[in-house]
């Protein structure tokens, strides 16, 4: 995968976004197809709210996503959004949830690494690519869900 200035990441989001809004959810001209969500968050020092397209699992009630960058050594701006401010709004195929965002560590994590790797043989390529960095998964639990444990 060709390495992507600031500008091009930039367009390729908005258009990823406008396919998705346009498709209810779905995103064939990159092969994403129903597997996306749309993160809305807040900056993490800016308090202004980034819309970023990205992979999502459902798993049990809740959803995995991969902070993979496209194999970049550092995390993509989105992780630090998401450590600073969890409780966020998803765009679905399915609509809008509220939800909070939970980082993996330890058995969770490699779990949630397996259950990914099952379904994409990218993901071990672009841990080598981002390599040392270790790529995040987090969580994606419904608010409502969560709040009843």
């Amino acid at each position: 995968m060709p390495e992507l200035n600031t500008g091009d990441i930039a367009e390729f989001n908005s258009r990823v976004i406008a396919e998705f809004r346009a498709n209810g959810g779905r995103v064939d001209s990159d092969g994403f197809g129903t597997n996306l969500v749309l993160i809305r968050s807040l900056g993490a020092r800016s308090g202004v709210e980034r819309v970023t397209p990205v992979v999502s699992l459902r798993n049990g009630h809740s959803r995995l996503v991969v902070a993979g960058a496209g194999g970049s050594p550092t995390n993509p701006a989105w992780y630090y959004n998401l450590l600073a401010h969890p409780d966020i709004t998803i765009e679905t195929p399915e609509g809008n949830e509220q939800v909070t965002a939970e980082e993996l560590h330890g058995d969770e994590y490699d779990a949630a690494w397996r259950f990914f790797a099952a379904l994409s043989q990218d993901l071990a390529h672009l841990q080598q690519q981002a390599a040392p960095r270790r790529i995040p998964i987090f969580r994606l639990v419904r608010r409502s869900a969560h709040e009843n444990d």
